[in-house]
């Protein structure tokens, strides 16, 4: 696509952002790919279409005002990258463009509840507190502002109790690996036992596993929302917690991973953008760890089970992993794997969005649970766990409330077969 995008030295991104305007073709394979677009029908809210909005920004030909809640309906799942023929790196553009430009657009009122639902996500103890008094606000749900609402209808019904996650956890048997574990935010209050399985898992395939202490937010929500200098923050004071003395940085969501390995490009023209990039290159999803690995072949599962695999698309389309799901569970015994129909489709999670725009993500949540569903699956796997939380509230809603679990929890079920009665 032609552009006339100005040179501008003082944006370390434009360069990267004028490529993947002028790489789009306006082809339409992005289409059929793009949640928005399948639930809006709108060509603004599709890829292409928000890339000449974007590059009419840019050019100066129109306003933010203008093309704001187009690009604020972006869940940024990337499933346009994956579909696209031309090599179009969407990412490049849409990051950086809500990071530079978005963002400000917000008024003073948008600004503060962004800022106090990125304040409560970012920390476990400030969200147990707020799920408490979520729980509290249930009774009164219909009754609640729209945002309100969508986040008191994802609370579970009671939160897990808190667990400390081991600062250091030995390999059993050889050692093959030593890494250090990134225990996550909101995965800590909703799911701690999916750490801990991963600490289990990584264990009795010989990887030691250290988690640091005073770990923070890695700054995938804010990153993936626009707000670049939290995110920055966020991503700076993580990298300095973590050793450099390990083979690999683990994470076990796909949202936190994604983030992580873009730092060098996120950040670049900033302090530290080097260093950054290089601890970027170290972060491997546990999937794609332990399939490099060689996984050590876990025990049959105590009974039969059919699982139903979804491609969290920060795992499957900004990663690019998804073989090492699929191979590390087809490596259990008494384990069925199935495919979900149009599984490429985003759950409508995505960080903050099903908050933000709550009826465009249950929609996607219903097509997502009506799509498990017809596999006649007994439970869910994958690997992020705002995608856990979004599919199991609408399995429940749709009457059918399957077990919903990591991927690293099915195989740790697996290992614990096999593990001595006590």
């Amino acid at each position: 696509m032609q552009h006339s995008i100005p040179l501008d030295p003082a944006n370390p991104h434009r360069d990267a952002m004028a490529r993947a305007v002028e790489t789009c073709v306006h082809c339409g394979f992005c289409l059929p790919a793009c949640p928005t677009y399948k639930v809006l029908g709108e060509e603004m809210d599709s890829p292409r279409g928000r890339i000449v909005l974007m590059k009419e920004v840019l050019e100066g030909t129109l306003t933010l005002a203008d093309v704001k809640p187009h690009i604020d309906r972006c869940l940024g799942c990337l499933g346009c990258v994956t579909a696209c023929p031309s090599g179009v790196k969407y990412q490049d553009l849409i990051v950086p463009f809500r990071s530079g430009r978005e963002t400000g657009a917000r008024g003073p009122i948008e600004r503060l509840q962004r800022r106090l639902l990125l304040d409560t996500l970012e920390s476990p103890s400030l969200f147990r507190a707020s799920a408490r008094l979520g729980r509290a606000a249930k009774r009164v749900e219909r009754l609640l502002p729209a945002r309100l609402r969508s986040m008191v209808g994802l609370l579970p019904g009671e939160l897990p109790k808190a667990v400390a996650v081991p600062s250091h956890t030995e390999a059993q048997g050889v050692k093959r690996a030593r890494v250090a574990l990134l225990t996550g935010c909101v995965q800590q209050a909703l799911a701690p036992e999916i750490a801990l399985a991963t600490l289990r898992v990584l264990s009795a395939n010989g990887v030691e596993v250290v988690v640091p202490p005073g770990q923070g937010c890695c700054g995938a929500l804010a990153l993936h929302s626009g707000e670049a200098d939290r995110a920055y923050e966020r991503a700076d004071a993580l990298a300095r917690a973590f050793p450099t003395d390990v083979d690999a940085i683990v994470t076990n969501a796909a949202g936190c991973g994604s983030a992580m390995k873009e730092y060098g490009h996120a950040f670049r023209g900033r302090a530290h953008a080097t260093a950054l990039g290089t601890f970027g290159g170290r972060v491997r999803d546990v999937s794609e760890f332990l399939e490099a690995l060689g996984l050590i072949a876990p025990a049959p599962l105590a009974s039969p089970l059919t699982v139903a695999y979804h491609d969290a698309c920060h795992l499957a389309h900004a990663q690019g992993i998804r073989r090492a799901p699929r191979v590390l569970l087809a490596r259990v015994p008494n384990l069925q794997v199935v495919e979900v129909p149009d599984g490429d489709t985003c759950c409508g999670s995505a960080g903050l969005y099903n908050v933000e725009h709550p009826d465009i993500a249950a929609a996607l949540g219903a097509s997502k649970a009506e799509a498990i569903r017809a596999t006649g699956a007994q439970a869910v796997a994958a690997g992020n766990i705002g995608c856990l939380v979004q599919i199991a509230t609408h399995l429940s809603r749709a009457g059918a409330s399957l077990p919903t679990l990591h991927t690293i929890q099915v195989l740790d079920r697996a290992y614990a077969a096999g593990r001595p009665k006590r």
